[in-house]
């Protein structure tokens, strides 16, 4: 059986390119209690209101007739968003030599936060450049990467 995510992926995809947008990601998870299927997207020139509300109401009606999902959800669309978090290979090969916090499982030098210029990406194994120092991270310490905006 294939996965939420994937079957909302496969479904909201053609619904997010006519709004003129890309599809992020898509994640189904439960949170105090209640499970929350969101639909991230994004677009060159960023995401409005309008854009997500053109993505949310055809493809609320699709996930009605599909009924991909037992049990009751939220359904949410939103951008991915400055600080979106990287997952996919693509998205690391789009923000290479972007600036990345990196948080670990297990803390390392009493640390488990650490930002710098994501210089290599392969296969969930990782380089940081931080102060001018390379830092390898291994897949398997690496909890989530998510892009680090300063404003």
């Amino acid at each position: 059986m294939a996965k939420v995510t994937d079957v909302v992926s496969a479904l909201a995809k053609p619904y997010v390119e006519d709004a003129g947008c890309s599809l992020w990601d898509v994640e189904y998870v439960k949170e105090a209690g209640e499970w929350f299927l969101r639909v991230y997207i994004d677009k060159a020139d960023g995401v409005s209101i309008n854009d997500c509300e053109a993505v949310s109401r055809p493809l609320s009606d699709a996930l009605d007739e599909a009924d991909p999902i037992e049990g009751s959800y939220t359904f949410e669309v939103s951008s991915a968003g400055a600080d979106r978090v990287l997952k996919k290979p693509e998205h690391f090969a789009q923000f290479m030599d972007s600036e990345v916090e990196v948080r670990l499982y297990r803390p390392r030098d009493g640390r488990k936060d650490f930002v710098g210029l994501l210089r290599r990406w392969q296969d969930g194994d990782l380089t940081l450049e931080v102060g001018g120092s390379p830092m390898d991270f291994e897949k398997k310490e690496v909890a989530q990467v998510r892009l680090y905006p300063r404003f």
